[in-house]
C-alpha cells in the first residue's frame, strides 16, 4: 500500500524559506514521476513542481528559480525546498506520485507567509 505522509509546513515571514518532505512507502522506482502541488483557500489545486524517475524537473513558472524540487530514492523522500517566500505561497501543499494510470496522494502540510 502507498502512502504519502508530508511535513515541513508552517508559518513564515515573507522572504524566508522552509523545506517540505514527502516520506513514501512503497518502491519510489515504481513512481514515473512525483511532485508537489498546492491548493490556496477558494483556488484549484496546482502544479507546483515535478520530479520524474530520470531526475527530469518541472516548475511552475511562479516559482521557477525560488523552489527545488529534489528526491532520495536511498530515503524513500521527495523535497521542496523554498525559499523568497511570498504571501501568495500560501496554500495546503500536498505530496504526488503517479504510477502509470494511477495517482497517489499525502493529506498535505499547510504553509502560510505572512507580509
Amino acid at each position: 500500500q502507498v502512502r504519502l505522509v508530508e511535513s515541513g509546513g508552517g508559518l513564515v515571514e515573507a522572504g524566508g524559506s522552509l523545506r517540505l518532505s514527502c516520506a513514501v512507502s512503497g518502491d519510489m522506482f515504481s513512481f514515473n514521476a512525483m511532485g508537489w502541488y498546492r491548493q490556496a483557500p477558494g483556488k484549484q489545486r496546482e502544479s507546483v513542481a515535478v520530479i520524474t524517475g530520470g531526475g527530469t524537473t518541472n516548475y511552475a513558472h511562479s516559482v521557477k528559480g525560488r523552489f527545488t524540487i529534489s528526491r532520495d530514492d536511498a530515503k524513500n523522500t521527495v523535497a521542496l525546498q523554498m525559499n523568497n517566500l511570498k504571501p501568495d505561497d500560501t496554500a495546503v501543499y500536498y505530496c504526488h506520485a503517479a504510477s502509470g494510470p494511477l495517482n497517489y496522494w499525502g493529506r498535505g502540510t499547510q504553509v502560510t507567509v505572512s507580509s
